[in-house]
């Protein structure tokens, strides 16, 4: 079934199609399905290899190569078939099963191993883990550290530039814009590192996690041994003690850790449109682009707007990944099912939020002269370093003194220059103070920026 992106529902597969394309062989039925496929005949194969299981030992050249083609050469033709049999038989892992006896030639006693002690649980935790894991190498983790490395190159570009602080949305003890990029990549270095160690685990024991029928089959066999070494060979690490289901709960980190990646996002998404407000960047134009409908002046922060929008969307999926899939009724129930299928809706919101703030950042300058501008006439903010000097010198008062000074005023330099002199401290710590402009009032800001790096 072809459909247009104009006539799907969600826009990760309409309006922003082209952001999330690398997602679709990962994520969609067609990826589900295709994974499903490779874990059941890489099942098979294994069973194949080990000595325990004479009945299919040591499969001929043949019969791997066929087996491999099924993998290597997976198409959506073969998708539709399987998905045909499922409306025959209305099971989607059963499919699978008949799909592989079906279109391999191989003998009939060796069919019978294809699923061999398996519930369909064993074949789908695993197959979402591996769809996890790949996106997680090939897509979150490059494109979180490409963005972090266009804030580093920021960060280093900026670490001197002093700019006012706002705190509570008012002017503030100065800092530089290197040192407020610092601040977010930190933050956001330690979270991908805490999302990069989130380890994905597998469950491959039966019905109900007790290898129930696989004793009753082949009494002598270690099968926890047999089950952790396949998991293992899939790079998933095994989870023995389970019901008929992987708990999830590596799922519930995996959501949390890029949840909050995503919430220092959208903080980076919201400071960044206050500073573009603040006329603190300009954003670089581009001729053909329209920023408003009606007011042809304007360049709206898009960008981040769309970013911090489709990170909250991101989170509400994420959040309820995190504290839905870990619950599971006795020993299994299928709430988990419908859910894992969204997995791949929550990262293509992501990927659509990171790419958008990435475009962003890349058109923006900095507003050197509104910056200095500003800055330069906010001598009030040198109230603070004035008063705690007062303070190591014993002098009665000096907030309230301070505070009477410069509350509701206009504050020059002239103003704080005839104040600072008239205060009883040394010489030294006078000249200091008279010294110190709000440009330069920015403590070791540059050096914590530069720490970063």
């Amino acid at each position: 079934m072809n459909i247009h992106t104009l006539e799907t529902i969600s826009p990760t597969d309409g309006r922003y199609a082209d952001k999330t394309k690398d997602l679709r062989h990962i994520f969609s039925e067609f990826g589900l399905i295709k994974y499903r496929v490779f874990i059941e005949i890489r099942w098979l194969q294994f069973l194949s290899n080990a000595s325990t299981f004479e009945e299919i030992s040591d499969f001929n050249a043949d019969t791997t190569k066929e087996l491999n083609r099924l993998i290597d050469n997976f198409t959506l033709e073969d998708a539709e078939k399987i998905k045909n049999i499922e409306k025959e038989i209305n099971h989607d892992v059963k499919a699978v099963e008949y799909f592989i006896a079906r279109n391999t030639k191989i003998e009939p006693n060796v069919t019978n191993f294809i699923h061999f002690g398996c519930t369909s649980e064993d074949i789908n935790n695993l197959a979402y883990a591996l769809m996890l894991q790949e996106a997680k190498n090939t897509i979150i983790l490059p494109l979180m550290s490409k963005f972090e490395e266009c804030l580093t190159s920021m960060v280093q570009k900026y670490a001197k530039q002093p700019m006012l602080s706002r705190t509570h949305g008012q002017i503030a003890s100065p800092t530089t814009l290197g040192k407020e990029l610092s601040n977010f990549l930190t933050r956001l270095r330690k979270t991908h590192n805490e999302f990069s160690e989130v380890i994905i685990l597998g469950k491959f024991n039966g019905a109900v996690g007790n290898f129930n029928a696989h004793i009753v089959a082949y009494p002598d066999c270690d099968w926890i041994k047999l089950s952790r070494e396949f998991i293992e060979s899939l790079n998933i690490k095994p989870n023995i003690n389970t019901t008929q289901i992987e708990p999830h709960d590596w799922m519930a980190s995996y959501a949390h850790a890029l949840q909050r990646y995503n919430t220092i996002l959208i903080n980076f998404c919201r400071d960044i449109w206050g500073y573009i407000s603040l006329g603190y960047f300009k954003q670089r134009i581009v001729k053909e682009e329209t920023g408003s409908s009606t007011m042809p002046h304007k360049i709206n922060p898009i960008d981040f707007e769309n970013g911090e929008g489709n990170l909250g969307l991101s989170n509400a999926l994420l959040n309820h990944f995190a504290i839905k899939l870990p619950i599971s009724r006795w020993q299994r129930d299928l709430t988990d099912s419908t859910v894992q299928r969204n997995l791949g809706v929550a990262l293509g919101y992501f990927v659509i939020a990171l790419k958008s703030i990435l475009k962003g950042v890349e058109k923006l300058e900095v507003n050197y002269n509104r910056l200095n501008e500003e800055i330069d006439q906010s001598w009030e903010v040198l109230g603070e370093a004035i008063q705690t000097v007062m303070r190591r010198y014993g002098i009665p008062e000096p907030y309230e003194k301070l505070k009477a000074l410069t509350r509701d005023k206009e504050v020059t330099q002239d103003l704080l220059k005839e104040f600072i002199t008239s205060l009883d401290i040394p010489k030294e710590a006078k000249n200091r103070l008279l010294k110190l402009t709000p440009k330069s009032y920015i403590g070791l800001a540059e050096k914590l920026a530069k720490k970063t790096l």
